[in-house]
Order: structure tokens, then sequence, then C-alpha cells
């Protein structure tokens, strides 16, 4: 059964086209990432589906049911925010149990619900304490349990994670993936950081300016970008473009070489001044100048280079991508 499926959505404010014809589907038990720049339009997105916001035109179906104008607590939805809105006079438990309390479910399932979410989430130890007694991931894993115990045909999370530090972004991330895999659950995850989309996602939607660029798995759009604006924004660091006039002579297209892909070599053909090298331990991140144009080679291991060092650089060409004027990918050859 599909979870969701949404058909020519469009979203304007006023003369401002947000939301531009957009169609998509969640099947049941898959994580879903919309991933793209600021403004475009992702957390709108969530904001249509969960019913926050109204869809100009088109057709939001949520099980199958068309849920247009169903107000959001009764779409089946529960949402994960970026700020963890919790009610500071309620305990962990106070603050997990309210939706259900509202729903009038009967004591023994929000005791049952609230003990199995508490287990998942090691929330256990802190069922009495306050929002102001926790640390900041503890907050989330609270909000994240608040959503869990509704038992929603589908979850939604717009940037959970955007307020915590590195290591505990990075921690909170496997939680959740591990949270999905004991659920099964349907979930639309918004970020604006490719790694987290990387990571978490089954299936991957890049937005820019209100469309949709391409969607598929993690590694369908990083190994077959259908432009440049997706070759680019998937993968850490991003992927290199040069003039083909550079590698191929006389060529107008624009080469993609991700930085992985170049390596170290007396007969290269790129001729690289450096300007900045990033020692990692693992690897090594070398920031250089091919005339004009910036690149970025990631070489594993340690590497005596500093900035100032002439580099030869070399890549297979078979690793190579090509776009167009217009940034649409094209064959290399």
């Amino acid at each position: 059964m599909t979870a969701l499926t949404l058909t020519n959505v469009n979203k304007t404010f006023g003369k401002v086209h947000v939301l531009k014809d957009i169609s998509l589907e969640v099947e049941d038990g898959e994580f879903v990432v919309f991933v793209g720049p600021s403004g475009c339009g992702k957390s709108t997105l969530l904001r249509v589906i969960a019913g926050l916001e109204d869809a100009s035109s088109g057709e939001v179906r949520i099980g199958g049911d068309l849920v247009n104008t169903t107000p959001p607590s009764k779409r089946g939805i529960a949402m994960v925010f970026q700020s963890y809105a919790l009610y500071p006079h309620l305990t962990v438990r106070g603050n997990m149990t309210l939706a259900l309390k509202q729903e009038r479910q009967p004591k023994s399932v929000i005791e049952d619900r609230v003990a199995k979410a508490s287990r998942m989430l090691d929330l256990t130890s802190y069922l009495d304490r306050y929002p102001s007694e926790l640390s900041g991931g503890q907050r989330q894993r609270v909000a994240i349990g608040r959503a869990i115990v509704r038992e929603p045909k589908l979850f939604l999370f717009d940037e959970p994670l955007s307020n915590l530090d590195a290591a505990l972004r990075m921690n909170t991330r496997i939680e959740i993936a591990n949270l999905h895999r004991q659920l099964a659950a349907s979930m639309i995850y918004v970020t604006h950081d490719q790694t987290e989309a990387m990571t978490l996602a089954d299936k991957i939607v890049v937005l820019r300016d209100g469309r949709v660029e391409q969607i598929g798995s993690p590694m369908e759009l990083y190994n077959n970008p259908a432009n440049q604006f997706v070759a680019g924004f998937l993968g850490s660091p991003s992927m290199n473009f040069l003039p083909g006039d550079l590698l191929q002579g006389g060529d107008e297209r624009t080469i993609g070489i991700r930085p992985e892909d170049l390596f170290l070599s007396d007969t290269g053909a790129l001729t690289a001044q450096v300007s900045h090298v990033e020692q990692l331990g693992g690897d090594t991140n070398v920031i250089a100048h091919v005339q004009d144009h910036q690149i970025t080679a990631r070489l594993f291991g340690q590497h005596a280079i500093e900035a100032g060092d002439t580099v030869r650089l070399g890549f297979d060409p078979a690793k190579t991508y090509a776009f167009d004027r217009d940034g649409q990918r094209v064959s290399p050859t």
C-alpha cells in the first residue's frame, strides 16, 4: 500500500510560487528524505502534507485517502519539529501522554505505548523529569517519543537535528535509523544536510526552487545524477566542475570529477597549485587551483603536501560526468 501520494501539488503565497507541480509516492515502511538548499520548498511541502498549509492545487493522499480538506489532527500523522516544542511544566511522561489523553485512549493503552516508546528511546529512567532537566539530545528523543506513542500512519520530521551539536547529531541520526527499522513505519524527513539524506534515506527527493530535480535511492543519485545541481549537491566534499576545454580540447561541456576519483600522478592530466590542505588523519583533502578553477582532491591516508606546492592529479575518464550548457547530464564521450 502507498503511504503517501502527491499529485501535481502547487503552493503559492500571493504571487510567489513556492511549490511547483510536485508529484511523488511514499511506500509503506519507506524512509524518504526531502533535501535541498534553504528556500527550496522542502519544509513548505512537509507542512502541506501535514495540513499546516493548504495546497493551492493538486492532491494529497495519505493511505489512499484524499486529505486536502482534512485537519492535521485527523490525518493520521505525527510531526517532530526542529524545536523540541515540549511543555516545560509537564514531565517527560506528561509530554508523551498528552495527545493520547486528548484522544481519550484507555489508561492501559497509554501506559503500554509510553513504556514501549521509552524502551526504544532509552527514556525509561527519565519519565519523571522535566524538560529543563534534560540535555538537548534527550529532549529531542522525548519529542520523537511523543510522536511514536500516537502510532501514526506517517511520521514527519522537520530538520529535527538542527539544534544539536555535531556529536549528538550523529548519535541521534543513528537512533532515528534504528527506530525506523524497529517500527517499519513510513517516515518523511526534511533536511538541508546531504550527509543526513545519504545515511538515512531509502529514497531521496532533491528539491530546488520548488521543483523536484530527481528522485531515487542515495546511491542512484550519487552515481547517476540527472543534472549538475544534483551532482554538486550530493557528496562531501562536493563534485569538482571544470570546463571541458581544459580536459578534452575545445569541448563546451562541463566535466564533473568527484574528489575521491582524483589521485596523485606524475603523468596526471591536471597540474594544480595547492592553496590549502586538510589533514584528517585517515584522509587528506587537497584544495588546489587548475588555472582559475578551484578543485578538491580527497586522497586516502596521510600526505606531506603543503599550501604552495604544485601537484599533478590524474583521474579515470570512465568516472567523469559531463553536463551541457543547461546543466543537464550528457554522455561524457
